[in-house]
């Protein structure tokens, strides 16, 4: 699905939280939102699950603006966007394994797939062993790895990560990354991933987006289709 913000503006009463955003995310993208705290980023991904209406301007996904759009248009996208937090927002008194058939259930998945699904999205985030626990006997990248197959299930074309790393150790850190890449490659799902953890940001060639103070303050993709361009035009001229 194409992602699509031109001129928007949020506005909580007389504070301004974004300002005149415009970006294109292609699908298939690995997309960095970094920035400070209180820069922006979160309201961003609340505007994407259209949690929040802008103020000004207009968000396409998959062709459909989500301010004009049909209840049943959003609820298709919605449907096809998954989400993973910072804090989980695991459902506590559920094992891991009815965590992810609830979110399954909740899209309407076929019931008759949900057992293969669940055992797919598992493995592919090694969490086989733990699926039968609760959330309380998991350690923190457990809970991120779950929180991340819960998402994986309904098959999304897009996967928000709202600073998934904020509570997690180094190691689990990069090893949460590494899976969000992988799956980016392998089922070319689209991931937009906030974060201030810049190390890891610089780590990777993904695109970045740098917001501060409600504003783009530089976007690597503009820049790199602008060496493009440049180059083209120097061939040419030759």
């Amino acid at each position: 699905m194409k992602l699509v913000f031109n001129n928007v503006d949020k506005n909580y009463g007389v504070i301004s939280a974004l300002k005149n955003i415009n970006f294109t995310v292609e699908p298939g993208e690995f997309v960095f939102i970094v920035g400070p705290s209180g820069a922006g980023k979160s309201t961003l991904l609340k505007l994407i699950l259209n949690q929040i209406k802008p103020s000004n301007g207009e968000i396409m996904v998959d062709n459909i603006n989500l301010t004009l759009g049909t209840k049943q248009e959003i609820d298709n996208i919605r449907r096809k966007i998954g989400v993973i937090f910072q804090d989980y927002q695991l459902i506590m008194d559920k094992s891991i394994e009815e965590n992810i058939a609830l979110s399954l259930d909740i899209v309407s998945f076929p019931k008759e797939k949900i057992s293969a699904k669940i055992d797919e999205v598992i493995n592919q985030v090694n969490l086989n062993n733990r699926r039968f626990l609760f959330p309380s006997q998991l350690s923190g990248g457990e809970l991120q790895r779950a929180a991340l197959a819960r998402a994986l299930a309904i098959e999304p074309e897009i996967i928000l990560a709202d600073e998934p790393t904020g509570n997690l150790d180094n190691e689990n850190s990069w090893n949460l990354v590494k899976l969000l890449s992988n799956i980016n490659k392998n089922n070319h799902a689209t991931i937009i991933m906030t974060t201030h953890n810049q190390e890891i940001v610089n780590s990777l060639d993904k695109r970045q987006i740098e917001i501060k103070d409600g504003e783009i303050t530089h976007d690597s993709n503009s820049h790199q289709k602008k060496a493009k361009k440049d180059i083209h035009s120097k061939k040419h001229e030759q």
